[in-house]
């Protein structure tokens, strides 16, 4: 072991002495300042692939939509089904109705689904609370779970739809009775806006209910595991022209890139805000350093008299600074995950202590607070933080090597 590295480890933990109080609170700011990023990059990181996650099991790896609607739809399906790389394709028809059950009123987003093929697509099983989707027909309906709950309805009620087409034809002087359909089930995806928004029929249903005879307004595609979405975007807009004209097919990452790059945005900014954290830490070590190198003035002069060199005078605090960084760092990541193990549990003590539980509930956008740290994040933080805190022992490090072994000798 050199002596530099040994004399930073008896200086930072002198044998049978309590632990330094310098050193406890340089390594404490290190290890608050990594813990808090690792959390929040953390809880960032897990939203972004929540939210990833959710856009493909509710849309598909991507989607393939025309200007209005699409007539040929098994010449379409034909086309996408044979296009490299997919494995899955359902037809969908979408819109806005009007819901009523015990005349309370809603203004869901209504689908229409094949009911055959939806699954090969989308996981909705996976989502059925209540009663089932194999259940679904042309004469009832599956609500999402919190807007069930707005309505009172559960499986068995009945609730009355009301489309656009029928304001059409009242316009036209004629009669369109609302469609009395039964709630065959409740799905829950774990989304609030989702959960309150989004209810689901057959695909014949949707399409008498907004006029669209045999049509539909795209399509939900699902591909093979590793296949690349803008790849075989690309190749279904050369190949669908041919047959449905106006019509495009987009990844999910095109079709939400505004809201991911929004995402991504305030992920960097919390990390470059926190990241002072450890700045802030880093001069916290130069300081305890720097006080260590005032007081121990007679002792660097006398290993500079006993032929230490310059070189290795400065190695030792520079020691002491990366030995403050790499075990403020271990601390903080320990810290970290523990945190992060229970933060489900922290934030329900949190919201029962401020009685914020309810407005919780209506705002927060995921049932359960979502953690995913990524390697690359991770040893960015790893890496940094110890590059940091090992950088604030150069300035002590300098100090120390421009002292005079005579003139510190004759420090008092």
């Amino acid at each position: 072991m050199p002596w530099s590295l040994y004399l930073a480890l008896k200086q930072l933990f002198p044998a049978g002495k309590r632990f330094p109080f310098f050193t406890a609170i340089s390594m404490a700011g290190v290890m608050l300042g990594v813990a808090l990023l690792i959390v929040s990059i953390s809880v960032m990181g897990g939203f972004g692939r929540e939210i990833r996650r959710m856009i493909v099991e509710t849309q598909g790896d991507l989607q393939v939509r025309a200007g209005t609607y699409l007539v040929n739809v098994e010449a379409v399906a034909e086309v996408i089904a044979g296009t490299p790389g997919v494995t899955g394709v359902s037809p969908f028809a979408e819109g806005v109705v009007m819901l009523q059950h015990n005349n309370l009123p809603a203004f869901p987003a209504l689908q229409g689904i094949d009911v055959e093929r939806i699954n090969d697509v989308i996981p909705l099983n996976r989502y059925i609370r209540a009663g089932t989707l194999a259940n679904l027909d042309d004469d009832s309906i599956i609500l999402s779970s919190r807007l069930a709950y707005a309505l009172g309805a559960r499986v068995g009620s009945y609730v009355e739809v009301y489309s656009p087409l029928l304001l059409e034809k009242i316009k036209a002087d004629e009669i369109m009775l609302p469609r009395e359909l039964e709630v065959v089930g409740v799905m829950e995806i774990g989304h609030q806006s989702l959960d309150s928004s989004v209810v689901l029929v057959t695909l014949r249903r949707m399409q008498e209910l907004y006029g669209l005879g045999e049509g539909v307004h795209g399509f939900s595609v699902k591909l093979a595991a590793g296949a690349d979405p803008d790849a075989v975007a690309r190749a279904l807009n050369q190949r669908l022209p041919a047959v449905a004209p106006r019509t495009y097919a987009r990844s999910w990452m095109d079709s939400n890139e505004d809201f991911l790059f929004v995402v991504q945005l305030e992920k960097n900014m919390i990390f470059f805000l926190l990241i002072f954290i450890i700045v802030v830490a880093a001069f916290s070590v130069t300081s305890s350093l720097l006080i260590a190198v005032v007081r121990k003035t007679r002792e660097i002069g006398l290993l500079g008299a006993m032929g230490g060199r310059t070189r290795d005078i400065a190695l030792c605090f520079c020691w002491q600074a990366l030995i403050i960084g790499v075990t403020g760092t271990a601390a903080g990541v320990g810290l970290g995950q523990l945190v992060l193990h229970n933060r489900n549990h922290i934030i329900a003590t949190f919201t029962k202590l401020t009685g914020s539980e309810e407005a919780l509930v209506r705002f927060y956008e995921f049932s359960n607070l979502p953690a995913h740290l990524s390697s690359q994040d991770f040893w960015l933080i790893v890496g940094l933080a110890i590059t940091i805190s090992t950088l604030a022992g150069l300035l002590p490090a300098w100090r120390a090597a421009r002292l005079e072994p005579v003139e510190a000798l004759r420090s008092e």
